[in-house]
């Protein structure tokens, strides 16, 4: 059946895309006035919630959340606590534009791992050319200085931390795609967020200590903003996700906006940073490799 424009997987895709790739400047603007992991856990129980008045059905769904706990909570470490924790601490670490990049080349990861565990997504040569493009892109994002950001050592450590959550969240991806539940994808979405979010909240106690007080206009806007996109942003992906024709890393392809739009608008958004070479042309390399990973064969037939 044809699915009008608005539920078209190619539309719901650009559509989460350019709602993640504003993540990036709304979250170093929050960090100046708080902790990563307090930060992240805060935003993911409010996008929990915020995402559970929308679950159809949400008697039934809650009736068989034991049927599927197990999928539930390891869809969870993977997709929400593993790789925000390692992303809101590499993105302390790192300019936002920097970091954009970073997380923009997850689809390269994702084909690495499908490689390895889906059985339906080969790496053939096409894709083997596109991953050592991406790579050499993140390669000359960690090699490359710049004196205006930091401690070059503190930019890599933060560099090596948004590189483990992309393969954290890329696994995560072939797990809700591989590992079907009779879960609605919304109601998955936010138990899967919220149980992150609390869970890094107590990471937070736990490294971070507990602080408390009055917090700028600037934090609460970019709080509530970063909940919201998480909210509709996850819905729409594990939506797409869980359609059957769906391959893991050919809808993928549409994160090459990430980087992107991610880079500009921090080069806009936050202060200090602006576009430097080794970004634009990491930027460059890693968008390139994502398009060319997934570019579809030409039909042969006349």
């Amino acid at each position: 059946m044809h699915r009008p424009i608005y539920r078209h997987t190619i539309f719901l895709a650009l559509l989460a895309c350019l709602l993640w790739s504003t993540a990036f400047a709304g979250i170093k603007i929050g960090l100046t006035y708080t902790t990563p992991l307090r930060f992240a856990g805060i935003r993911f129980i409010i996008s929990g919630l915020m995402i559970f008045p929308f679950v159809p059905d949400k008697k039934r769904n809650f009736s068989i959340l034991g049927q599927n706990i197990k999928t539930v909570l390891l869809i969870s470490l993977f997709q929400t606590v593993i790789l925000y924790t390692l992303f809101y601490l590499g993105m302390d670490r790192t300019p936002a534009a920097i970091g954009a990049i970073i997380v923009g080349g997850g689809p390269l990861f994702v084909a690495f791992l499908a490689h390895f565990t889906t059985g339906r997504d080969p790496l053939t040569l096409r894709k083997i050319v596109a991953l050592l493009i991406g790579f050499s892109g993140i390669i000359l994002l960690a090699a490359a200085r710049d004196r205006e950001a930091g401690d070059h050592m503190t930019v890599l450590l933060g560099i090596g931390l948004l590189v483990g959550g992309n393969f954290a969240g890329s696994y995560g991806n072939i797990l809700v795609s591989t590992r079907r539940t009779n879960l609605s994808p919304v109601f998955l979405t936010a138990v899967q967020i919220f149980i992150g979010g609390c869970t890094i909240f107590l990471l937070s106690l736990l490294f971070e200590g507990f602080t408390s007080g009055h917090k700028p206009l600037a934090y609460y806007l970019s709080l509530g903003w970063l909940s919201m996109l998480s909210a509709v942003a996850f819905t729409l992906w594990f939506i797409i996700l869980s359609r059957p024709e769906v391959k893991v890393s050919e809808v993928n392809i549409w994160k090459f906006i990430i980087p992107v739009f991610g880079a500009v608008l921090s080069w806009l958004l936050v202060k200090g940073e602006h576009p430097l070479w080794h970004t634009v042309a990491g930027m460059i390399l890693i968008a390139s490799s994502i398009v060319i990973i997934n570019l579809r064969k030409k039909s042969t037939k006349s």
